[in-house]
């Protein structure tokens, strides 16, 4: 698995878990959905993503997208 599908996954787990977590336990988890979309936008421009740091640390391949 490289960098790249290894942030897919995960950024796809956290806003279905987020959407299950507002429908059974409270609506403010939505906000966890509002910053993993925002996050996912801000890393399309900048190149940053937090998740690609941890991990290339623990020792995925480099994608196309993080290096």
């Amino acid at each position: 698995m490289t960098i790249d599908r290894a942030v897919l996954a995960f950024a796809g787990l956290v806003i279905l878990a987020s959407l299950a977590l507002a429908y059974f336990a409270h609506p403010y988890w939505l906000a966890l959905t509002a910053f993993a979309g925002a996050n996912m936008l801000q890393s399309a421009f900048t190149g940053f993503c937090p998740a690609a740091i941890v991990f290339r640390r623990l020792g995925l391949k480099p994608g196309a997208a993080f290096q």
